[in-house]
């Protein structure tokens, strides 16, 4: 443990956040996206939710510009609650987030630098966050 450090930032994911480089991505998944078919870089957080393993990240990363939030698009395309939990994680708006196709977003999570899965059970509990430069706030 470390002080000011949240604890669900693992030694392991922590060292794969300061890797990163600007604009690197990293996805936060729920339960049920197939994270270990997709991931090169894969950290298991069981037992949390998306939310607050985001919110967990965003303490200690930066985003990067616009859009700062990529989430999926809902089967009706509404905002659901998850979503808006994640949006408030992330501390953007809901017009700084993109909402993208799944089957894009799985093509997207290919090129992630790691891919954090929750145990998080609602579905599209799934958000994708890019890197910004270290000691510049853009959200």
């Amino acid at each position: 443990m470390l002080n000011g450090i949240n604890p669900l930032l693992t030694g392991e994911l922590l060292n794969h956040l300061d890797a990163m480089g600007h604009s690197d991505s990293v996805l936060i998944v729920d339960a049920h996206f197939p994270a270990a078919r997709l991931a090169n870089r894969l950290v298991e957080l069981p037992g949390t939710t998306s939310p607050e393993v985001l919110a967990a990240i965003r303490s200690v990363l930066p985003l990067d510009d616009s859009p700062a939030v990529d989430l999926m698009t809902s089967a009706d395309g509404s905002v659901l609650p998850v979503q808006t939990e994640l949006l408030r994680a992330a501390r953007v708006e809901s017009d700084a987030a993109r909402f993208v196709d799944r089957f894009d977003f799985y093509r997207d999570a290919v090129d992630a630098y790691v891919i954090v899965r929750t145990g998080e059970t609602r579905t599209y509990g799934c958000a994708i966050v890019r890197k910004g430069l270290v000691g510049i706030e853009s959200a």
